[in-house]
């Protein structure tokens, strides 16, 4: 299987809200408003200082990620991404294959490091896959996300250093 990593646009909007619409209505992974409307979301995920990218494969969108600065001033160095797959691209190296993608971005455009805010503890796919790819667990904080079935449940900070 191919994936093609390309950059997001209006084009790929109907397919993006696709992909993030289940993920925002279920509330389990992302600390983002369950309620938010389609435009609202675009909006977040499109937002100026965000570069958006899109996993395609045979013709279809089956991922997306936005890619940003973590912080402002002395903290810029440090990159932070957002990702979300289809559900039928589940265990098909979609989500690998963006988050390699952004690492490479990350280098490119010359940060240091790069740290994931939010991880929820329960999402132990996605904590896998990160520390597969050289994450590590920085910080745990108790129960700092409210999942909609398990009630308040811990949110990991995830950080991996780039070559320079």
């Amino acid at each position: 299987m191919s994936i093609a990593i390309l950059p997001g646009d209006r084009v790929h909007r109907a397919a993006i809200w696709r992909i993030l619409e289940p993920v925002l209505r279920a509330g389990e992974t992302y600390a983002l408003p369950r309620y938010w409307s389609r435009r609202e979301a675009l909006r977040f995920w499109f937002a100026p200082h965000h570069s958006v990218f899109v996993a395609v494969v045979d013709g279809s969108v089956l991922g997306t990620y936005y890619f940003q600065a973590n912080q402002l001033g002395g903290g810029s160095h440090v990159a932070n991404c957002g990702y979300v797959t289809e559900p039928c691209a589940t265990g098909r190296g979609v989500a690998r294959a963006m988050c390699a993608h952004s690492l490479e971005v990350a280098g490119h455009r010359g940060f240091r490091a790069m740290q994931f805010n939010c991880v929820v503890s329960t999402n132990t796919r996605a904590i896998a896959l990160w520390q597969g790819l050289g994450f590590s667990v920085t910080g745990v904080l108790p129960q700092a996300f409210e999942h909609p079935r398990l009630g308040f449940v811990d949110a990991l900070v995830m950080f991996r250093t780039l070559s320079v």
